[in-house]
């Protein structure tokens, strides 16, 4: 008996646990699901709920061309990969394209260590984004290739944005590329020099790609000047960071 249970924790015959909130770590039904969800008190991997406003689902984004879109998602999600690295070794983040409620603008991080997602999540609850408090919470989804819908991948999902697995949003794989990169010399840095590390790690990508690698080319972001994202929270597009009103 005991090893069937073990069999079937956590797929469609368990009865008890919700097999959708141990995938994705989201649940349609929410607190009024049947079925048991179960919040780790340990885990690698943040969830931050309904972050990201994708304009292509207003009525502005229809008249945005798929360029414009694809730069609005990558200022979004360089802006938030930098934060999050701020609390420890980012493996991977992911942003869902959903429509549904409990997935529209998910952001999911995941870090090498759980105590650096304890950290993160402890520090992000008292943050702001755009406007609005920011909600993190430990999630139990550990691998994402289960959580994503494979017919989205393939192309044939029919029911598209309302699919109750992730539909992710895909940012530019350079963007993506020179991040970690920029992410593993800040690291590298934090250790030869552990009286720099105690900062925030802030770095700029695009100095990277302009100065070809290490050296001088990777300095720290200063927070008077924004660079390209300067007056994205002033003009409403992504917002921006706020900590008692004030930004980063």
């Amino acid at each position: 008996m005991a090893s069937h249970l073990a069999n079937i924790f956590g797929t469609e015959q368990d009865r008890v646990n919700c097999s959708f909130y141990l995938k994705i770590g989201a649940c349609r039904h929410g607190d009024r699901c049947s079925r048991k969800h179960i919040h780790p008190q340990y885990s690698q991997t943040i969830l931050l709920p309904n972050v990201y406003n994708n304009p292509i689902h207003t009525p502005e984004g229809q008249n945005m061309s798929a360029e414009e879109l694809q730069a609005n998602f990558d200022r979004f999600y360089e802006d938030f990969f930098i934060e999050l690295a701020k609390y420890g070794h980012l493996l991977e983040m992911h942003v869902c394209d959903n429509v549904g409620d409990h997935l529209m603008g998910n952001v999911y991080a995941r870090y090498e260590w759980e105590a650096e997602a304890a950290k993160a999540v402890s520090a992000l609850n008292d943050r702001w984004y755009a406007m609005k408090p920011l909600h993190c919470e430990l999630s139990p989804v550990s691998d994402f290739r289960e959580a994503c819908c494979r017919q989205n991948e393939l192309g044939t999902c029919t029911r598209e944005g309302f699919c109750n697995f992730m539909h992710l949003c895909h940012p530019t794989k350079s963007l993506v590329s020179s991040l970690h990169a920029s992410q593993r010399v800040s690291r590298r840095k934090a250790v030869d020099d552990p009286a720099a590390g105690q900062g925030d790690m802030g770095w700029t990508p695009s100095a990277a790609r302009s100065g070809g690698g290490g050296g001088d080319a990777w300095t720290p972001r200063d927070r008077g000047d924004r660079g390209d994202r300067g007056d994205r929270g002033r003009n409403g597009d992504d917002g921006g960071y706020r900590r008692d009103e004030r930004r980063y």
